[in-house]
């Protein structure tokens, strides 16, 4: 799907696509932190109806809801696809010795060849987390790899 993004100076950024339904559509995403989503009516970009209006966190929660079981669709149509990749999930317990440092520190990727591609705690999703993401104890971290590299991960985070 195509995404446009168009700078809106002064107030942030706009980023459109045309839905299934050829409906163009708009997220404004302001420099208060606030989004806005748009219907737009025709092909004029100031035709737009305000379906919806967010501040920072309700936007952040709206995303988790619908990133995060598309994220798990995608991993298991991805290892469908791809023979001898597989998805695991590795829990930081307490004691190991990467709680409480930062994701990069376990240098995973590098050690193993396997990705940690979400981590989830509790009820939050971090989707494709950085190096300097920290991890906790009780966290979740969603692995996709050979079997051989999510064990090494499992290894590399337990001690």
């Amino acid at each position: 799907m195509d995404v446009t993004e168009v700078l809106l100076p002064g107030v942030g950024l706009r980023y459109e696509f045309v839905n299934h339904q050829g409906d163009r559509v708009g997220v404004v995403a302001r420099r208060t932190g606030e989004f806005e989503l748009v219907v737009y009516e025709g092909e004029d970009p100031d035709a737009g109806r305000p379906v919806l209006q967010l501040n920072s966190e309700e936007a952040d929660t709206v995303a988790e809801i619908l990133g995060a079981p598309r994220i798990a669709e995608r991993f298991a149509d991805l290892t469908k696809e791809v023979p001898g990749l597989l998805s695991g999930q590795v829990e930081v317990r307490p004691g190991s010795p990467y709680a409480g440092r930062p994701l990069g520190s376990t240098r995973a990727r590098t050690r193993t060849g396997a990705s940690i591609v979400a981590i989830v705690r509790g009820d939050d999703v971090i989707a494709s987390p950085t190096p300097d993401q920290m991890l906790q104890s009780g966290s979740v971290l969603v692995v996709i790899g050979t079997r051989e590299g999510i064990a090494g991960v499992e290894q590399i985070i337990q001690g």
